[in-house]
């Protein structure tokens, strides 16, 4: 007999199938755009780039480059992070379906390139506890069945409060949770930008993530269901660079 899911229970936590349906509804609506059928290389090379700003801001760093202040290495690293993942066509998908922590170890070593010495990068903290937490989220990933909503939602969670490198941990959960959805087929080629949403509404995202923590019933269901309307929210943006994109 298979052993029980660990992430079954979250699937049915209230309005949590729900929010996951609505987000697949809208990224599949975004890969059905007219531009994105032919033309989607360049709005997922977009898409990347608002990914990785938002990302960079929300970990302190800066919207855009700044040539007169110098390159910021919290946004130098989004990006490259954003460039291993542009268009869903990722070396690192096989990676993450097989071995989950090697391709979360390569994402630490883009983000945080210019943040830490190099034989720090993509090596995890040395606490026995989250080697342990490292480990059994790599065999959740490989072995749970649940919608992939929920399981970028888990990664990201995880990843968030977990901070297993402790210096770029933010910009490499929110990478790992967008490599989550184009591996999964959610969001294949990657059109989507959910991090602009959590990046207008920080407080928001940093509660939502303390309610992850906790464990609670109560703080698991809004994490997973505000992930949901994030990926909704970057859905609609992916409409939107297309739109754009459409008028050129």
């Amino acid at each position: 007999m298979a052993a029980p899911d660990p992430l079954a229970p979250l699937a049915d936590l209230p309005g949590v199938a729900d929010a996951g349906e609505e987000a697949r509804e809208a990224l599949a609506l975004a890969h059905r755009h007219k531009t994105n059928r032919r033309g989607w290389p360049a709005t997922a090379a977009e898409a990347a780039m608002r990914a990785a700003r938002a990302s960079s801001v929300l970990d302190g760093g800066s919207l855009v480059l700044n040539p007169d202040e110098g390159p910021d290495p919290v946004l130098a690293g989004a990006l490259r992070v954003a460039e291993a993942l542009e268009g869903g066509a990722s070396s690192l998908i096989g990676v993450w379906q097989r071995a989950p922590l090697q391709a979360i170890a390569k994402l630490h070593a883009l983000a945080a390139a210019d943040l830490t010495d190099d034989d720090r990068l993509g090596r995890p903290r040395a606490d026995p506890g989250v080697g342990r937490r490292l480990e059994m989220l790599a065999d959740v990933v490989t072995t749970t069945r649940v919608p992939a909503p929920v399981l970028a939602a888990v990664v990201h969670g995880e990843l968030l409060v977990l901070a297993p490198f402790g210096v770029a941990d933010g910009v490499v959960a929110r990478g790992v949770s967008r490599l989550a959805t184009i591996a999964s087929g959610l969001d294949t080629r990657g059109l989507g930008v959910p991090e602009q949403f959590w990046m207008q509404k920080p407080g928001d995202y940093r509660a939502a993530a303390r309610g992850f923590e906790s464990g609670t019933r109560e703080g698991l269901t809004a994490w997973l269901v505000n992930s949901s309307h994030a990926l909704k929210a970057g859905a609609r943006e992916a409409l939107a660079i297309a739109e754009a994109a459409s008028k050129k």
